[in-house]
Formats: structure tokens, C-alpha cells, sequence
């Protein structure tokens, strides 16, 4: 027996956000994961390649990253599936960019300057006028 959602349950908005939600929490799960690790030139340098591969995949926080990357990258198979390319791509790319920026600066403390803060504007209002 299979399950089938029909194409009409989802609408073009809810598939890309997920497409969005899963990358930002990807990048900055794994970024939060590269931070506490370290220079992997240095892990390489004491430890070995091995030894930098075992670091980076024995740490949770970069596997749940990589699960998020994944869950992203299916749900926009399932976005491009159900929706034009032309809407589906530029809008998860723009709209991850602008999740991206507020992500880092909350949850990594990142100093987000006004040059970045004015280019999210601009991404959003630019996915506005594709929505309309």
C-alpha cells in the first residue's frame, strides 16, 4: 500500500519554507558544530586526516546538521516536483540567505553589519515581486 499527498495539499509557500527551515537549521548546526571544533588544519596537523575525520564525525551537533542539509535537500525535490523551478530555486536560495543572517546573529552571536541587514531587505522585497 503506498501513501500519496495530493499536489493541491501543499501550497508553493509551505514547501519552500521547509526547503528554507531545514537548510538554515543545516548551516547553523554545522557551523555551530566548526566553531567548537576548531581549525581543522591544526586537528589535521596533531592528529592526522583520519584523526580530523573521526573530530568531525563523531560530533553530534555536525551530524544533526548534515540530517537538516538532507531533510532540505529532499524537501526541495519535493518543492521542484510539485512547483516551478523558476519560483521554487531563487526563493529557498534568497529567502535561506535572509534565515541565515537573522540565524547567526542570534543563535552564534554573529556581528551582522547594516550592508548585510540592507541586503536581506532588498533579497525580500525581490521575492515579494516574484510571489505577485
Amino acid at each position: 500500500m503506498s501513501f500519496h499527498i495530493p499536489a493541491h495539499a501543499f501550497s508553493d509557500a509551505a514547501m519552500i519554507a521547509a526547503v528554507v527551515v531545514f537548510a538554515t537549521a543545516g548551516d547553523i548546526l554545522i557551523a555551530a558544530a566548526m566553531r567548537r571544533m576548531g581549525d581543522l588544519d591544526e586537528i589535521r596537523a596533531r592528529r592526522g586526516l583520519a584523526g580530523t575525520i573521526t573530530a568531525v564525525l563523531g560530533s553530534g551537533r555536525f551530524l544533526s546538521g548534515v540530517f537538516f542539509m538532507a531533510m532540505s535537500f529532499f524537501s526541495l525535490l519535493f518543492a521542484l516536483s510539485h512547483a516551478d523551478l523558476s519560483l521554487v530555486a531563487p526563493a529557498s536560495a534568497s529567502l535561506t540567505f535572509v534565515t541565515n543572517a537573522i540565524a547567526a546573529k542570534v543563535f552564534l552571536r554573529e556581528n551582522v553589519d547594516r550592508k548585510r541587514w540592507i541586503a536581506a531587505l532588498f533579497v525580500c522585497v525581490g521575492v515579494a515581486l516574484m510571489a505577485v
